[in-house]
């Protein structure tokens, strides 16, 4: 019982996770530079180990208890992206990006951090995906809860670390100015069309 809920939270956990997302587009974007690649993978992993603990632990009746934290979270989440939707369409607008590691100065790890915890801890599909989903298909193996989220914490870990270090493999590619604006581009349509749906709940 306990290998077979192993097996279905790693499962499920990685079948939400390799969605294309604000989160996953930012850890390539990342893992492409060759900025904080770690430090950001890690990041990610030990958030979603935190999110899924919580889920599994029953936290996910918070919203219960506390009915504005929805709304507060759909339009923190709403907010952010479409700054950093902007970003990223005048990005590839202006141009000028190719990956250079003797050009300019990369961004400090705390700024980094500050970006990718936004992200995570300001994005509701995060929040429903790990917290909600995880935490109540989780009721299914009520004899093997930790091992089912186990399954799902394992998941994140190896996603996120392949992810970062996998971009390696399209340095060449990017080695082009018009690869970073077509990347530019379409994570600005993907921020942009996450927000528009989060602002309509249709998400």
């Amino acid at each position: 019982m306990e290998l077979a809920a192993f097996w279905a939270g790693l499962k499920l956990g990685l079948g939400l996770i390799v969605a294309i997302g604000a989160q996953n587009a930012f850890v390539l974007r990342q893992g492409l530079r060759r900025e904080h690649v770690f430090a950001v993978a890690l990041f990610c992993a030990l958030s979603d180990a935190v999110l899924i603990a919580l889920g599994v632990s029953g936290f996910a009746a918070a919203s219960t208890a506390l009915p504005w934290l929805p709304e507060t979270l759909r339009w923190g989440g709403v907010a952010f992206l479409s700054w950093y939707a902007i970003r990223s369409a005048l990005a590839a607008i202006r141009g000028g990006e190719h990956l250079d590691p003797s050009a300019g100065s990369a961004p400090s790890l705390r700024a980094v951090l500050v970006t990718v915890a936004a992200f995570t801890w300001a994005n509701p599909h995060v929040w429903l995906d790990t917290v909600v989903l995880l935490g109540a298909v989780s009721a299914q193996f009520a004899g093997a809860r930790i091992s089912f989220a186990t399954g799902a914490i394992v998941a994140s870990f190896v996603f996120f670390f392949a992810l970062a270090y996998g971009a390696r493999l399209l340095a060449p590619l990017f080695a082009k100015e018009s690869a970073w604006r077509v990347l530019d581009a379409l994570i600005a349509v993907l921020m942009g069309s996450i927000a528009w749906k989060l602002a309509a709940g249709a998400l």
